[in-house]
């Protein structure tokens, strides 16, 4: 199939950047004095401190925090450890820190940042008590896991091959220490393939998680520092993830049977189920001083339930406002579990025999947060949250995404709460694709169901229009596909379009950067099959002459996992409908973000898009 506009794959092609420079120059004419206005009230939400990671150590927590306009690393009410303005003065460029961890006894650190937003970036292990510098990785690893003799890491190869020959992309285990580095895992494993390692809270056992794409798992354990007697235990055609082991007994959460998530035991290869499936998704289960804590999905915000090891329910916790509930780390004895909301950017609670509040960060004002559904063209309900302010000035800002088993649950949004304040309405909706209602709601959302997931957020998109507000549709990465489809098959559901870091040349995707990696998703362009359903969606194939409303795409020129040709490409393509269309092209920004100011330009850029355009 001819490409007419396949120059703009290439990034240096001057035709690119001439064009990046002039729609970033006709963009900032049409928003720049409007953006100016709202940039001190959104960067005033988004200065907010937030927690976003913390780990329990013999000597204290240590928390990750996003602050006004720099990312710390620093011991609970106490020192910094690591701040992203020294590692901008350091590098002389824009740093934004990815994660961390740390050892259980709280000796050693190790964390990750990108420059420029990349998603590639540097690894630095520290000792905790000197602060000396004792490793570094370029590009980054992932899951460095402390031993008391080295430490594992994963390595994802993004160019060339494994040391095991495999073409790239693909991902191995190492081990390194003082005597060098070696492969320990994932000889063989091809492209979609994954690898997570997991130390049991006793710290003696390696559990091993080998996903392909999104969908099917295995699962292999051993003593932690014996890779070689690692064994496959347990596998299934859908997602597991390995909880803990207690005495010699493996605990797994399974998304086998209808998909609702359930807990089961492996012991000397015999498997019992712990806690059943229910009508709602169990999304994560970890174990606290002798009782399973797990995390209840129920329509699309969390509740804490409470189990003994053998599956009795001992008490269930619920929270005032529908929320988002996930732990970030435990020892075994105590749990850290963050808890988040449309208003409330974070809590950090602690549990051992029950919850308590350790500190928490609150937007003051009066909102209330409304629930409902809309009736899909299949006659499924479709569930979404609305956030409203003051006062209904019958404006609908609405976040979608629906895909890759990701559930959208109550975040704060900085941009949201001055459009709220404005009389809008702001709302995030539950579609097919997610993980909102199980496995089975994922797989009717993926690889030829995906039309499911744009006929959902029609429905709310047109229930939302009937009701009399003006809408403004917003999706990023895979959430980017879904609006851009949205866009060329109902341009009149929508009165304004906001298309992030997207998806969009469905026949292509797999062939730029790590693109092929989501194939288990979405399917294969080059099976005739798939090609099939591929074509009939891929928004950059089926662009036709209409009347489109005002649409905004925004992309990173540095974003290393979604190439920036997607978004140029269907500009350029909407362009020749005469549609009413901006690019915006950060040139500092790759698919995570960049650093705090750089990322609150462009969330004031798409407040201002949305209340100019809705007005």
């Amino acid at each position: 199939m001819e490409d007419p506009y396949a120059w703009a794959e290439n990034l240096k092609d001057e035709r690119v950047l001439k064009l990046i420079d002039e729609e970033n120059r006709h963009f900032r004419e049409f928003i720049d004095e409007l953006s100016e206005e709202l940039f001190p009230e959104v960067w005033r939400y988004y200065s907010i401190p937030v927690l976003t990671g913390a780990k329990v150590t013999e000597n204290g927590i240590i928390g990750m925090y996003r602050e006004r306009d720099r990312q710390v690393i620093r011991w609970l009410g106490g020192d910094v450890i690591t701040d992203s303005k020294e590692l901008e003065r350091e590098l002389n460029d824009e740093v934004l820190l990815q994660g961390f961890t740390a050892d259980g006894k709280g000796r050693f650190l190790a964390y990750s940042f990108s420059i420029g937003g990349a998603d590639e970036g540097i690894t630095r292990i520290i000792d905790l008590e000197t602060g000396e510098l004792i490793d570094e990785f370029k590009p980054s690893v992932w899951n460095v896991t402390f031993l008391n003799n080295g430490y594992y890491f994963a390595r994802f190869y993004r160019h060339g091959k494994t040391p095991d020959g495999v073409e790239a992309p693909a991902e191995r285990f190492f081990h390194r220490d003082e005597s060098g580095e070696r492969m320990v895992f994932g000889e063989g494993l091809g492209s979609g393939y994954f690898i997570s390692l997991r130390k049991s809270t006793d710290n003696k056992t390696a559990m091993v998680t080998v996903t392909f794409g999104w969908n099917k798992a295995e699962i292999y354990v051993g003593p932690i520092d014996e890779p070689e007697k690692w064994e496959k235990v347990y596998s299934a055609e859908v997602p597991v993830e390995p909880i803990d082991v207690r005495d010699s007994t493996l605990y797994l959460l399974t998304k086998e049977g209808k998909g609702f998530g359930k807990v089961i035991e492996v012991k000397d290869g015999k498997v019992d189920e712990i806690i059943p499936e229910d009508e709602f998704p169990l999304e994560w289960a970890v174990i606290v001083d002798g009782k399973i804590l797990a995390g209840r999905l129920v329509h699309a915000s969390h509740r804490v339930e409470v189990y003994s090891l053998n599956g009795e329910k001992l008490d269930e916790i619920t929270f005032e406002l529908p929320g988002s509930i996930y732990p970030l780390d435990t020892d075994g004895k105590k749990a850290l579990l963050r808890y988040e909301s449309f208003t409330v950017p974070y809590r950090l609670y602690e549990f051992d025999c029950k919850l308590r509040l350790v500190e928490e960060q609150e937007v003051e004002g009066s909102f209330r947060v409304e629930e409902n559904f809309a009736v899909s063209k299949d006659g499924t309900k479709i569930h979404y949250f609305l956030v409203k302010g003051p006062k209904d000035e019958r404006k609908a800002w609405i976040f979608g995404y629906g895909g890759f088993n990701i559930s959208l649950t109550p975040r704060f949004f900085p941009q949201a709460i001055p459009f709220t304040r404005r009389g809008g309405t702001f709302g995030m909706a539950n579609l097919r694709g997610g993980s909102e209602y199980g496995e089975e709601w994922h797989r009717a959302g993926m690889r030829g169901n995906k039309q499911n997931v744009f006929d959902d957020f029609i429905a709310v998109l047109e229930k939302l229009k009937r009701e009399g507000y003006r809408v403004a549709a917003w999706g990023r990465s895979n959430g980017g596909l879904l609006v851009s489809a949205t866009l060329v098959q109902r341009p009149d559901v929508m009165d304004s379009v906001l298309i992030g870091y997207p998806v969009i040349d469905m026949l292509r995707f797999h062939k730029l950067y790590i693109g092929s990696v989501w194939i288990p998703e979405y399917g294969n362009p080059d099976d005739p099959k798939d090609r099939e359903f591929l074509l009939k969606y891929s928004p950059y194939h089926n662009v036709k002459s209409a009347k489109y409303p005002q649409t905004l795409i925004y992309t990173g020129l540095h974003d290393d996992r979604v190439h920036p040709a997607h978004a140029i490409k269907f500009f350029l393509k909407l362009k020749e409908m005469k549609a009413p269309v901006y690019l915006r092209v950060e040139t500092k920004s790759g698919h995570m973000g960049a650093s705090p100011e750089t990322r609150v330009r462009e969330l004031t850029d798409l407040l201002a898009f949305v209340v100019k355009t809705l007005s």
